[in-house]
């Protein structure tokens, strides 16, 4: 059975996801290598087909947010309802050599901080990199859920659109099948 339409069906529904997701990630964010990481497949194997989203590792944690000692955060599901995030930080917060070079590329000069040395190199690191790193550690990271809302909104519209397009596929084969009896 020829089930073209809904795999494009499919591959409209991933490519609507992959673009508002992409948009209220650029809305939110500005432009950022997240947002050029987000892609999909669209596969089909014995048991249907299946429809895949990539991003780069810490769009997660964007996505969903990261509780802090302090202050426990939430972000809005698929479903469209609150949920408490699933990461939070324990023990550690940030690495704060990665802050660090944020702080110098973003060229943050703060009076009032000084350089500390990281305990692993021994290389100096920006003051201000290790108090934005104790502060997202108490405070963790808010939600944008620039993934988990637009896939939502798409979903809820997938469901209702996947049959029509399942019965046209049904009805196109069952059409070419009596023809050629």
């Amino acid at each position: 059975m020829d089930t073209k339409r809904l795999e494009r069906y499919l591959e409209s529904f991933a490519k609507n996801v992959q673009k508002e997701s992409r948009d209220l990630l650029k809305a939110k964010k500005g432009n950022t290598k997240l947002g050029d990481s987000i892609d999909f497949t669209v596969t089909q194997d014995s048991n249907g087909y299946s429809v895949k989203f990539y991003m780069n590792y810490y769009g997660t944690f964007l996505d969903k947010g990261v509780s802090g000692n302090k202050v426990k955060r939430s972000f809005t599901n698929y479903k469209q309802s609150a949920e408490t995030s699933p990461y939070s930080y324990k023990s550690k917060g940030p690495p704060v050599n990665v802050l660090s070079k944020w702080v110098k590329r973003k060229g943050l000069k703060p009076k009032g901080f000084g350089l500390g040395r990281d305990k692993d190199s021994g290389r100096f690191l920006s003051g201000l990199a290790i108090y934005i790193s104790r502060k997202i550690k108490l405070r963790g990271i808010p939600s944008i859920s620039f993934f988990s809302k637009p896939f939502g909104s798409n979903y809820n519209k997938l469901k209702e659109g996947m049959l029509k397009e399942f019965t046209e596929d049904i009805t196109s084969y069952i059409t070419t099948f009596t023809k050629n009896k």
